[in-house]
């Protein structure tokens, strides 16, 4: 099983989107092993975008990742990498497909709710930076109603 590391944005948390989002990567049949809600500082946030340090819209992005709490996440599943981006949809909200989180929810690239790692590589490293205590490892009841 792989994990991923989700966050629901500024914006998504602030319009009251958590629970739908949840229940979204749930009904799928992933397992959540990491849940918190934090105020990014700075440091943190420039860490986590630092392979967009040289984009012009480096310091926008940062300033609005700590412009309120985020809700940080691990999922666990099988594929649930690339799963999690089709549940999530496009970076632009305006070429993300009905019934993915950003074509339900957002209308602007610079507010589209979300963020998932967007390879197996990526979630290790997201996850060590904002899970540094670890997750919770439990096995679900429902995991061999999910999976062969």
């Amino acid at each position: 099983m792989e994990q991923t590391y989700i966050m629901i944005k500024p914006d998504g948390v602030q319009r009251g989107l958590v629970g739908n989002i949840i229940s979204r990567f749930e009904q799928k049949g992933f397992f959540l092993r990491g849940l918190k809600i934090i105020t990014v500082d700075r440091a943190l946030a420039e860490k986590h975008y630092a392979d967009l340090s040289a984009k012009p819209f480096f310091n926008g992005l940062v300033d609005y990742i700590i412009s309120g709490p985020v809700v940080a996440m691990v999922w666990e599943g099988k594929g649930v990498v690339t799963t999690g981006r089709k549940i999530i949809g496009a970076t632009n909200p305006a070429e993300s497909a009905p019934g993915t989180i950003r074509g339900d929810f957002a209308i602007d690239i610079g507010r589209n709710v979300i963020h998932g790692s967007d390879s197996v590589e990526s979630a290790r490293k997201e996850i060590a930076l904002w899970f540094p205590e670890g997750t919770v490892n439990w096995q679900s009841n429902a995991h061999p109603w999910i999976y062969e």
